[in-house]
């Protein structure tokens, strides 16, 4: 204790991290002094904003979820309110079969519930799109244990649903694959009616029935860029925010908990009455390893995709016809290297500027080769797809390459029952907590909701609610 406070000590300065020491401020205030340490040079994670051609665009995440509220408040109580911003249009496109489609209306993550705009897409073939009512007569594939998103669908109404429609949405989502990808973790409302119902097209024409439909924008950002949320979440957390900081060891005392940080040959030493481990899961295993070996073996389990994000500038007249809609996605078969597009002026048009300023994923789980060419490369790569597709005419004005190693975390099959096994081994340590993307979901309110979950436990365990 320090004049009587006490002190935690947060691993990890992403936006997890950060919002965990926030939530520490709110609940304790000064009873509580915090140090929040980040082993690369800067806050933030994946929630990072520069300019391009003058203009301050996200590099990592781009948005957050409006209709969950965690996110969207914390912006809101850190003094960010006025910045948010919505969406000009969240209307997207599929790159399918040598064109762009629009996504068929009242689909739920790429879930066909209706069979006419399923067919006025263009997106699957004829021959696709007659297996698809198929799912109406054929006896039930009811699930009873977590399976991956590919059995279930592909039973139902076939593989080109699952091919062109379903793995490009998570693929977006996670860079990953919906061969691997859990059910019960990656599309919950999907799961629950494929516990009961026989039909899946029946249930997802009731999923997008249920869906509010004055319940306001989906998404929303910040006018600068999200990435601009954490540096406000820091300030107001009052924190001590280290960066350059990597935690090296985290062992249980008599009285807390003993962190071991800085190079090996000047190791430093810090005490705390309480920590919260923010980092993914490779490195949260490594920390948790010697006295919480459970844990440490189910995160180290979690496989993570690393992908790069290629942001280019061009003027307005570069394109024979400016961009409509938000974006497209590419589904894996097609064999292209750019995954997604986003334009970015289009989606939120405060960016635009007399620009059409668009982002590029590159790389999903399996595809690391793409991401060993070198930012040039990848530049290239972009502008030849932009050439392609968009018929883009010349080089862009500005460019910009951010490459997320190791960066989302895959919710694999039995992922939840994995989740459920960390919390349990970490739930008997007194003073110990974990938070961030690997857990509840990669969107920044599910973030900030497991750090909120994990500020409650240790104020709890410290005793410091109310006065």
């Amino acid at each position: 204790m320090e004049r009587n406070r006490a002190h935690v000590v947060v691993v990890g300065g992403g936006i997890s991290g950060l919002a965990a020491a926030w939530y520490l401020r709110q609940g304790a205030g000064e009873r509580v002094k915090v140090t929040v340490l980040e082993g690369s040079p800067r806050i933030g994670g994946k929630l990072y904003a520069s300019e391009v051609a003058g203009v301050s665009v996200d590099a990592g995440a781009e948005a957050m979820l409006a209709r969950r509220p965690e996110g969207r408040d914390l912006a809101r109580a850190v003094g960010l309110g006025d910045d948010l911003v919505f969406p000009g249009t969240t209307r997207s496109a599929v790159y399918s079969r040598g064109a762009l489609h629009h996504l068929p209306k009242g689909q739920v993550m790429g879930v066909p519930s209706d069979l006419a705009e399923l067919a006025k897409s263009g997106i699957i073939s004829p021959g696709g799109l007659l297996r698809v009512p198929l799912d109406q007569i054929l006896p039930a594939t009811l699930v009873r244990t977590d399976v991956s998103v590919a059995a279930y669908i592909r039973a139902r109404m076939g593989g080109e649903v699952v091919d062109r429609l379903v793995e490009p949405l998570l693929g977006g989502v996670y860079a990953g694959r919906a061969e691997l990808l859990s059910l019960e973790a990656t599309m919950p409302r999907v799961a629950a009616v494929a516990r009961s119902e026989r039909s899946l097209l029946s249930a997802a024409r009731r999923l997008a029935e249920e869906t509010p439909k004055d319940a306001g924008p989906v998404f929303t950002t910040l006018r600068n860029g999200v990435g601009g949320l954490p540096e406000a979440v820091a300030k107001a957390s009052g924190a001590d925010v280290r960066t350059g900081v990597t935690v090296r060891e985290l062992r249980r005392t008599d009285s807390g908990w003993r962190l071991v940080a800085g190079p090996v040959p000047r190791p430093e030493t810090i005490e705390a009455d309480a920590v919260i481990v923010a980092t993914p899961g490779p490195a949260s295993s490594r920390l948790l390893k010697a006295d919480v070996p459970r844990a440490a073996a189910e995160l180290a389990r979690i496989q993570y995709a690393s992908m790069a994000v290629v942001t280019l500038a061009y003027p307005v007249d570069a394109f024979p016809e400016p961009p409509a809609s938000s974006g497209y996605l590419v589904p894996p078969v097609e064999r292209r290297p750019v995954k997604a597009v986003t334009f970015s002026s289009v989606k939120w048009p405060h960016l635009a500027n007399d620009l059409v300023i668009l982002r590029c994923s590159i790389g999903r789980l399996g595809e690391e080769h793409l991401l060993q060419r070198d930012d040039t490369e990848l530049v290239s790569l972009a502008t030849a797809e932009m050439a392609d597709v968009m018929g883009a005419r010349g080089l862009p004005l500005d460019s910009r390459v951010t490459r997320w190693g190791g960066a989302l975390p895959q919710y694999n099959v039995g992922h939840l029952d994995r989740v459920a096994r960390v919390r349990a081994a970490v739930a008997v340590q007194p003073g110990l907590a974990v938070c961030g993307a690997a857990y509840d979901g990669i969107g920044i309110p599910a973030c900030v909701g497991t750090a909120r979950t994990a500020a409650a436990r240790i104020l709890d365990h410290l005793d410091l609610r109310g006065e």
